[in-house]
């Protein structure tokens, strides 16, 4: 595995919080379901690819998959193909893959997540913070990023086995983005609409809210959600509950409590809406599993709990648009 997973490579990211987003009003609640929202950028563990498909199958959840495009090249490969704006040609803050088997199973995890009903959304190439990109940085990154997944075959050397309808779906069915670090410049809204994105997942919130609309483009925000023995307020992302917990240090002495606090969070955080506004709840994983993997099994047990409950739909992010757009059109049609 890359060097990076023991700190995944986010030491910036409380940092690089942009300015809290103004949640969109609430909608009418009758005859609506509850949405909960679970992505997982990166997308690179192959072994955290098995887990992830196994959770969503069992718990009958989609999730978004947020994939960073150097894990689908090697460093070898990297080297020569892909230089990130401001950078030196071959250079990433996330690694590259370590070899071309690796990249073989990471294609075919993509694929079935894709065939079985998963979201696959871009999280740039090589986790560079693009706070200062111009909307030419932004789309010479998109560009390498589709490159990279339309030659992902070609590059784990199995470009015979490449399935039928990959090429399209390279081509047309990545339409949501996170930008590395929730870091934005006023460059990346223009870069993703004329790349063909319909979707931004990369903004904060004061709490679970609607996606605002900027300029025709949904933008969702990571909620910030009370943890903890004072309720603090965290962004409700599992590297944030690190930093949180042991101060971005692994300590699997305590691994059990830090399950036992998260699971409380997201409990609270879902019935918070699930008893009230019901805005759809967002949170946020990386294929690391910090602290243990206190994270991620307290996600487990959260979905396994939740996905069954009444009116409640563990949906991606591109399953989620159309409902919420079905909803705002009933709730206009009521107000008439």
């Amino acid at each position: 595995m890359p060097r990076f997973l023991a700190a995944p490579g986010l030491a910036l990211a409380l940092a690089l919080v942009p300015a809290l987003a103004q949640a969109a009003q609430p909608l009418a609640t009758a005859g609506r379901k509850q949405l909960v929202l679970i992505s997982f950028d990166g997308a690179h563990d192959n072994r955290l690819w098995e887990k992830s498909l196994e959770m969503g199958k069992r718990t009958g959840a989609h999730f978004t998959y947020f994939l960073s495009c150097t894990f689908l090249m090697t460093r070898a490969e990297g080297g020569k193909t892909y230089q990130a704006p401001g950078q030196k040609a071959g250079r990433s803050n996330v690694g590259f893959a370590q070899s071309r088997e690796e990249i073989q199973a990471r294609v075919r995890h993509i694929w079935q997540a894709h065939q079985t009903g998963h979201d696959i959304g871009s999280h740039a190439c090589g986790h560079f913070d693009g706070k200062g990109w111009s909307a030419a940085d932004w789309t010479q990154e998109f560009t390498a990023f589709h490159t990279a997944l339309l030659n992902a075959w070609k590059a784990g050397g199995i470009e015979g086995e490449e399935p039928q309808g990959w090429a399209d779906f390279a081509a047309n069915d990545i339409k949501g983005f996170r930008a590395p670090y929730l870091s934005l410049s006023d460059g990346l809204l223009p870069a993703l609409k004329k790349t063909g994105f319909t979707y931004d997942a990369s903004l904060v919130t004061k709490g679970p809210g609607w996606p605002s609309d900027a300029d025709g483009m949904p933008r969702f925000g990571l909620p910030l959600i009370p943890e903890g023995p004072q309720q603090r307020r965290v962004i409700g992302m599992d590297y944030n509950l690190f930093i949180r917990h042991s101060m971005g240090v692994e300590n699997r002495k305590d691994s059990a409590l830090f399950e036992e606090r998260t699971l409380d969070a997201y409990r609270k955080a879902f019935e918070a809406q699930y008893e009230g506004g019901r805005i759809p709840l967002q949170l946020g994983f990386h294929f690391v599993e910090m602290n243990g993997g206190a994270y991620w099994r307290a996600l487990d047990r959260f979905l396994t709990e939740t996905c069954s409950k009444p009116d409640v739909a563990c949906v991606s992010y591109a399953e989620a648009l159309p409902l919420i757009g079905d909803e705002k059109k009933a709730a206009e049609a009521a107000s008439q």
